[in-house]
């Protein structure tokens, strides 16, 4: 049975549905201000191998990822509520002479881009805010009538002092926040904490809408919430998201949810960690920010960036380097190589031998779905892979292996790899085990070892290639 760690309670917990058979899954998205990073790439990775599992396992997923293109995110610290500060989405706007929604929409589409890339699916629906304000206006009137929310100047702010269960997510609880921690000044605050639904917005302002209290524009908590709720009902199975939201974002949207629908708001709340950059946080003053670009422009496909990804547990915090990357494309080479062999072995001299292998696949399946059951953990997944490969290319080198058990590998691979989401190429090239024979033909031939020679050049043949000499003891190697 799957158990998933849930940040509210901090312990591992058995995954149990609200509808059997049926899982809502909500997925905080991108603020479309700005080209998303390796770090953004990863906290949109886990929830896609968590999706892929659950169908993986028979369950029907309804994924909901939001687009912010309301650009109001502004802060820099882990206390700030992100009331004030500059529209991130319009300064971009003004910056490049264009307008909110030119911005939004292109980068919205890198989001989309990079994601297909990534060999993320879609998520079944990615609302954006600017088309959920109705939704927004409504939630704050109703915590305004139970009396969560007050309004001055035209501003509307929820009381924090109104849910007990404040800080229940995070720790950071008001008895626990410090008085002299840093914040956002806002005057029209009774109290320090309090955050957000609504504000009114200054005349030079341009994103802007009418609402009972002002001409104004949504918090930045309340936009989740809104989207949520609206698609995927009043409690969420899951709601996934990177560690910097726990708080004050996913905080202030348990508050105010819970308050507007009287309902327990999420059952289960996975957040992945952070991705270090050489042991540091990226930062574009330190050169360190990279995109998937600068991935590929090293020379490494987005599907190594996935498996790096993938060979890092969600709730570990995951250190980016190149040299990890690095074995992240030979591993992902040995994988494919593993792929090549199976699909291109048709018999061998040796009819098999070892009988007892076709029941180890299912020993195989079930170590794989064991270490996903136990909270996502993918590096244990993929050591069951490696695990395969190693055992498999020793008994095709002691040629115990044949077409039976390839294809009910492949199956098994096929099986796996609708959770691990690679994309494995069906490349031309020959893969390095085969290159490796035909290398110790050669050497065979030069010492004039004609017997070995003809040796290796029918394994060859039973893998399903053709060796050609050419001149100068050359060669070449193709598929039949």
């Amino acid at each position: 049975m799957l158990s998933l760690y849930n940040t509210l309670t901090k312990k591992k917990e058995e995954f149990k549905p609200i509808n059997p058979g049926k899982v809502g899954m909500y997925t905080c998205g991108p603020t479309v201000y700005d080209y998303i990073h390796i770090g953004n790439i990863r906290a949109y990775v886990v929830p896609d191998v968590l999706r892929r599992y659950l169908e993986y396992a028979g369950y029907e997923v309804r994924h909901i990822k939001n687009i912010t293109d309301v650009g109001h995110l502004t802060h820099d610290s882990d206390l700030s509520q992100g009331d004030t500060g500059e529209d991130k989405i319009e300064k971009k706007a003004l910056k490049e002479k264009k307008t909110p929604e030119e911005i939004a929409k292109f980068y919205e589409n890198y989001f989309h881009q990079t994601e297909k890339e990534m060999n993320i699916l879609p998520a079944h629906y990615f609302p954006r805010a600017t088309a959920h304000v109705p939704q927004m206006i409504k939630i704050i009137e109703t915590l305004i009538q139970k009396g969560h929310a007050y309004e001055k100047n035209g501003n509307v702010f929820f009381d924090v002092t109104s849910f007990p269960d404040y800080g229940k997510l995070s720790g950071n609880t008001l008895e626990n926040l410090k008085v002299g921690a840093r914040l956002e000044e806002h005057p029209d605050k009774k109290n320090p904490w309090d955050f957000a639904l609504w504000l009114k917005a200054p005349k030079e302002h341009i994103m802007k809408w009418e609402s009972p209290w002002s001409i104004g524009y949504p918090g930045w908590h309340i936009e989740c919430s809104a989207m949520s709720t609206e698609y995927l009902g009043d409690t969420l199975d899951i709601h996934t998201g990177g560690a910097d939201n726990i708080f004050p974002h996913h905080e202030a949207e348990i508050a105010q949810t819970e308050c507007a629908t009287g309902a327990k708001f999420v059952n289960y709340w996975l957040h992945n960690r952070l991705m270090l950059i050489n042991g540091e946080k990226m930062s574009k003053s330190k050169g360190n920010f990279y995109r998937l670009e600068d991935v590929q422009e090293r020379g490494y496909d987005p599907m190594v960036l996935r498996l790096a990804i993938l060979s890092a547990h969600y709730r570990s915090q995951m250190n980016f380097t190149w040299e990890v990357l690095e074995q992240a494309k030979v591993n992902l080479q040995r994988i494919t190589d593993f792929v090549a062999n199976l699909k291109n072995i048709e018999r061998l001299a040796t009819e098999p031998q070892d009988a007892g292998f076709l029941s180890e696949t299912e020993q195989y399946q079930q170590k794989f779905e064991a270490a996903l059951d136990d909270d996502l953990n993918t590096p244990l997944a993929l050591s069951v892979v490696y695990e395969i490969i190693t055992r498999t290319n020793t008994l095709i080198a002691e040629q115990k292996f044949s077409s039976v058990e390839a294809d009910k590998l492949l199956k098994l691979w096929d099986k796996m790899n609708k959770v691990f989401g690679l994309v494995i190429g069906e490349k031309s090239e020959i893969p390095a085990d085969i290159q490796k024979i035909g290398e110790a033909r050669k050497t065979a031939r030069k010492n004039k070892d004609f017997a070995k020679s003809d040796e290796l050049r029918d394994k060859l043949a039973s893998l399903g290639y053709i060796i050609e000499d050419l001149k100068d003891n050359n060669y070449s190697i193709k598929k039949k």
